[in-house]
């Protein structure tokens, strides 16, 4: 079994770390108009506020990294994700992950950030190779590998692990080093195949034993066209880390799914003297505290 690796990320001035005896990172997943139409139109009409307060939340609910999306029909995603990235940073300091699949726009934002982003994301495909490795290696960036090739998503575990290790291997010929590789195993809809949950655990497994690397994932894709959706994700979220997902995509202010994450660290040992756990509990107790002094006001 292969050692467990660190990947380290980087705002300007704070430095999150990355490793399997850790607490969980969460990466958040709001600032993305993609299926929220308040940032759509938000960053249609060149308003930054909900960008701005999407960043102030899920930080204070426990992000410590943030996915940026600029992916706007018809705008110059370039210049839209470099003001996108300023206006974050002016509010937070927390390390970012790209997001974008224009590799201008991947550029124009490496370019300007001043820290170790993580590109989310390359895939096996020869194309996405060649476009994202030597962005990634001029930048000093770390990114997310996805476990699919040029012939789509592999119906299997083992084909997945087969991808990540040429995604790791053509990384390395790039330059880049194995800890900076972050593997997606995909997590697809339980609704349109009930086996899909397991066979990404069941690549989790693999990737780990095989490689160490640190493991995301839009972990709420599993429970799209699904009823009571926050359980599900919950659920499975915990489930995933204990298989050795680190750094899941979610939205942290889903109260049922962040509380997850803080029960799995605790149950494998990664929450010292259940700080955290106690930590979390005392922030929703003051919160209610507060909702109901408001209330009676």
């Amino acid at each position: 079994m292969s050692e467990n690796l660190t990947t380290t990320l980087k705002s300007k001035t704070k430095t999150v770390t990355i490793h399997r005896s850790q607490p969980t990172v969460i990466i958040g997943e709001r600032i993305n108009p993609t299926g929220r139409k308040a940032v759509l139109e938000a960053l249609q009409a060149g308003n930054f506020d909900v960008v701005r307060k999407d960043a102030l939340d899920q930080v204070a609910a426990g992000a410590a990294v943030l996915d940026i999306n600029a992916g706007v029909p018809g705008a110059d995603e370039p210049a839209l994700i470099q003001q996108i990235i300023r206006n974050v940073c002016e509010v937070v300091d927390v390390p970012l992950c790209i997001d974008t699949a224009n590799s201008q726009a991947l550029e124009a934002a490496l370019s300007i950030y001043e820290g170790k982003a993580l590109i989310n994301s390359v895939n096996g495909e020869e194309r996405s190779l060649e476009r994202v490795l030597p962005l990634a290696k001029a930048h000093g960036a770390a990114l997310i590998g996805l476990c699919m090739d040029d012939n789509g998503i592999p119906a299997t575990a083992e084909k997945r692990l087969a991808v990540a290790a040429r995604i790791i291997e053509r990384a390395a010929r790039a330059g880049i080093p194995v800890e900076d590789i972050v593997i997606d195993p995909l997590a697809m809809a339980m609704s349109a195949d009930s086996n899909a949950g397991k066979i990404a655990l069941d690549t989790i497994l693999l990737v780990v034993k095989e490689f160490g690397v640190n493991i995301s994932m839009g972990a709420s894709n599993v429970s799209f066209g699904l009823p009571d959706r926050k359980y599900l994700n919950a659920t499975y979220i915990a489930m995933a880390i204990h298989a050795g997902l680190t750094c899941p995509i979610t939205n942290p202010l889903v109260a049922e799914v962040s509380m997850a994450v803080l029960a799995a660290d605790l149950s494998l040992g990664r929450d010292e003297y259940s700080m955290g756990w106690i930590k979390a509990f005392r922030k929703r107790e003051k919160q209610k505290a507060a909702a109901a002094a408001a209330a009676g006001a």
